[in-house]
């Protein structure tokens, strides 16, 4: 985290209070006692300091990981470099031109976030084009509502990511030093982003415009304008905190916001671990107040919090050098968090325990040590029962339940037509025809010189962790595709699903690495990433497709986050959920794109084959630079029931020593720890109907893919026939026209949400998928997911025929 010092004194600075004497001698007395001041006669103030300093931590001796200390957390799905944060602090621009635009990229440079002022002194905007990492919006709710939520919304329109709602200031706190100095702010410091213009005066400003009348129907509000997570800043009772998380906090700042407000409150830190008891991990609990070092983050962690923040200290780097001095205070933090950690046996911050903190009287010697006290235990469950937030997160995910939702929907309404389940058409599979399948592999083996042992073994036993069949596959990719790569560099895996896991496994490092996924996006490799804890970021696809400039701007934010965009996952034709396809001027921007930008690209391609018509070159085709990390399936051309997919992985990978390996064999790798092998007599069938259509996946799904031509064909001729007579209503609703695949997308004046579904099913009779679903960070509200696949055409023309009555039910409310 260290940033190279160029400001004079910074070099020598290895405290926070050496930083803070360097920038006491830079600024305006008046300005210092602003930034340093508390209220009344500031005890609260002292009281956070002294708080800490009666703290004590006990070493641990010979623990073995003095060396592989992990300072990282998780903090609403975003990863930190620390436990620590900028607290919101108004005007950073009284202790530097640059203002707070310094302080988040310096923050950044650290892997560390932002809480941005309500009076922060550059814009929004300024702010967001300068950060590498997460920012939150620290609000005051203004008298003039529409003044906090225009605010809300710029900022959320800016990329900040979560709101931060101080309330612990019905009134300003009486701050005597500000009084005494007739405290104003110098010409040229103003709130950037607040519209009213008597703000000279910050106490006076706060007392006519703030709305001092507040009460917890106020998050209520706030998510009715904004889609951010409110977080609420301010809280010091254990009662407030659980008032807090029953309002739906996502988090709770514990503060007494730097003892400025009410002179007689306790320190923060006294008060953290009953709130800690409250909260019971409902929610991450934050902390401010007094925090100046190291072991201070590492105190309030064992008592309960889950990060720090900082305010002041960034001021006093601020001035003392700009940038370079917010780096140097978070540097120092850092180091003297790590120190702390590998002194006290704490290795990894989710497990830094109570009884590592003892707690003396302020100024007077520690006691002798004694046994830590055993913490009262948690309500006990029942025999056999777990609690939820004792289990990994993605256990109580929504998206988990999306896959479950369209397997089963079907048959929770078995007498309506379904387009939910984008499966295969069951009519074109012969049970029969799977053992001619098999045993045309087996006279394929025997061919090539197997005799009746090596048949046993090839049927019956495990078989080699990458796939028995990958000559096959590569056979079939080189005819159909022209794609020539070595059977070395495929892997056959349990189905796509195990392709996309492996791949992510392998090839995200750590926390700041980043998936970037089409948004609206097939579910699978959402989750995928959700299970291996790695960061989403999407790509808005426009309605007629993905654009290879909104990737290059998800990449340039993905960047100013903070995190590496490692790999893009793109469905390029006929996706699911939208239908849409990539032209192929598309694909070549968007090679091009990805190594100028160098990331990875993962390619899913299983409907082309079933599809009519000459497709666009597979991306994988197209690589001259092996961007591209092929995924393939055959459950669309083959048979679902096999569960066999394959990774393509021809990249190389260089080892410490200058020897290269192909991806593909760590890929294998991964999955011996996994799935082990793939089932062999799944490969014996999908190699035996490989086989008769002469090697070719192409021919195999000759006959398929005229089903769903005329499946789609007939949607198409559907949809016109039966939503034309909606009259009015018919100009509201409008849908894409794919060229094939098993998907199109519904766009409608109304919200197909779940309550709708309902409807649909038990009084029209129709099944469809909320496309809400496949938006990883929220949208597609009003539209719907038609799948056809697995319909006949009969079925088809009904179905479409009770969703328009459906459709005109919703437009007009007169629900049948």
């Amino acid at each position: 985290m260290t940033v190279p010092e160029t400001v004079e004194g910074l070099s020598t600075a290895f405290s926070l209070e050496a930083v803070a004497d360097l920038a006491r001698a830079r600024l305006h007395p008046a300005v210092v006692d602003f930034i340093d001041g508390g209220a009344g006669a500031e005890r609260t103030l002292s009281a956070n300091r002294e708080a800490f300093e009666a703290a004590r931590l006990m070493p641990r001796v010979l623990t073995g990981g003095g060396s592989r200390t992990d300072t990282s957390v998780r903090v609403l799905g975003r990863d930190w470099s620390a436990p620590l944060g900028v607290a919101p602090v108004a005007y950073h621009t009284l202790a530097h031109p640059e203002g707070e635009c310094a302080t988040v990229e310096a923050a950044g440079h650290a892997g560390l976030p932002t809480v941005v002022s309500t009076f922060a002194g550059r814009t929004f905007e300024d702010i967001a084009a300068a950060a590498h990492s997460p920012l939150w919006l620290q609000v005051y709710c203004f008298r003039d509502r529409s003044i906090t939520r225009d605010m809300v919304q710029r900022a959320e329109r800016a990329g900040f990511e979560a709101v931060v709602l101080t309330v612990d200031t019905p009134r300003m706190g009486r701050r005597v030093r500000d009084l005494l100095n007739g405290f104003r702010l110098p010409a040229g410091v103003v709130p950037a982003n607040v519209p009213v213009t008597d703000t000279a005066d910050p106490a006076t400003h706060s007392q006519l415009h703030l709305d001092p009348d507040l009460d917890w129907s106020i998050l209520d509000w706030f998510r009715s304008v904004s889609s951010l997570p409110v977080i609420v800043k301010g809280v010091l009772a254990p009662h407030d905190a659980e008032r807090a998380v029953a309002a739906g906090a996502a988090g709770i700042v514990v503060s007494n916001h730097g003892g400025r407000q009410l002179d007689a409150a306790p320190a923060t830190l006294d008060v953290l671990p009953d709130i800690a008891q409250a909260v019971a991990g409902r929610c991450p609990l934050l902390l401010d107040g007094g925090v100046r070092h190291g072991t201070d983050i590492l105190t309030a962690l064992a008592l309960g919090a889950d990060a720090v923040l900082i305010g002041r200290p960034v001021l006093h780097g601020l001035a003392a050098g700009g940038r370079s001095g917010v780096s140097r205070v978070l540097d120092i933090l850092h180091t003297e968090l790590t120190d702390a950690m590998a002194l006290t046996g704490v290795d990894a911050l989710s497990r830094v325990p109570e009884s590592l903190v003892r707690r003396t009287a302020p100024h007077q010697p520690a006691p002798r040590p004694t046994p830590p006290a055993v913490p009262a235990p948690r309500p006990a469950e029942p025999a056999g029962v777990l609690r939820q937030t004792d289990l990994h997160g993605s256990t109580g995910d929504p998206l988990m339940d999306t896959m479950t939702f369209l397997n089963d929907i079907t048959h929770a309404y078995p007498d309506a037509i379904s387009f939910a389940p984008g499966r295969p058409y069951e009519g074109l599979f012969e049970p029969e025809e799977l053992f001619g399948h098999m045993r045309r592999y087996m006279d394929h083996l025997r061919a090539q010189g197997a005799s009746d042992a090596d048949l046993k073994e090839a049927l019956f036993q495990y078989g080699p962790t990458a796939g028995r069949i990958r000559e096959l596959v590569a056979d079939a990719l080189r005819a159909d595709e022209g794609v020539d790569v070595l059977a070395r560099d495929i892997v056959v895996t349990v189905g796509c699903q195990e392709a996309m896991l492996l791949a992510l496994r392998a090839l995200f490092r750590d926390s700041g690495d980043a998936l970037m996924v089409v948004s609206p996006c097939y579910v699978g490799i959402v989750g995928a990433a959700r299970l291996l804890d790695i960061t989403v970021r999407t790509v808005p696809e426009r309605e007629d497709g993905l654009h290879v400039a909104d990737v290059e701007d998800a990449v340039r934010r993905t960047r100013q986050a903070g995190l590496r965009p490692r790999a893009l996952y793109v469905v390029p034709d006929h996706s699911n959920p939208s239908g849409n396809s990539l032209e192929l001027p598309e694909r070549k921007g968007l090679l091009d794109l990805a190594g100028r930008e160098d990331f990875l690209i993962l390619e899913d391609s299983p409907y082309r084959h079933v599809s009519p018509g000459p497709q666009v070159p597979l991306l994988k085709a197209l690589d001259t630079e092996r961007r591209v990390v092929h995924l393939g399936s055959f459950s669309k051309t083959a048979f679902p029931g096999a569960r066999l997919g394959y990774v393509v992985a021809d990249q190389e990978v260089r080892g410490l020593h200058g020897e290269t390996r192909p991806l593909a064999g760590d890929l294998a790798k991964l999955k011996s720890m996994v799935t082990v092998n793939t089932p062999a007599l799944s490969q014996a069938a999908v190699a035996g109907m490989l086989l008769s259509a002469g090697g070719s996946v192409s021919q195999l799904a000759a006959g398929p893919a005229g089903h769903y031509e005329a499946a789609l064909r007939q949607t198409l001729d559907s949809l016109e026939r039966h939503f034309g007579p909606l009259g009015q209503g018919a100009s509201q609703v409008r849908w894409n026209r794919p060229r094939g695949g098993f998907f199109m997308t519904l766009h409608v004046p109304f919200d197909a949400d779940e309550a709708a579904l309902t409807r649909s099913a038990v009084d029209h009779g129709v099944i469809w998928t909320p496309m809400r679903y496949f938006h990883p960070e929220g949208g597609g509200l009003r539209s719907i997911r038609l799948s056809y696949s697995c319909l006949t055409l009969g079925d088809i023309d009904e179905g479409v025929a009770r969703l328009a009555r459906f459709v005109r039910s919703e437009i007009t409310g007169r629900h049948d």
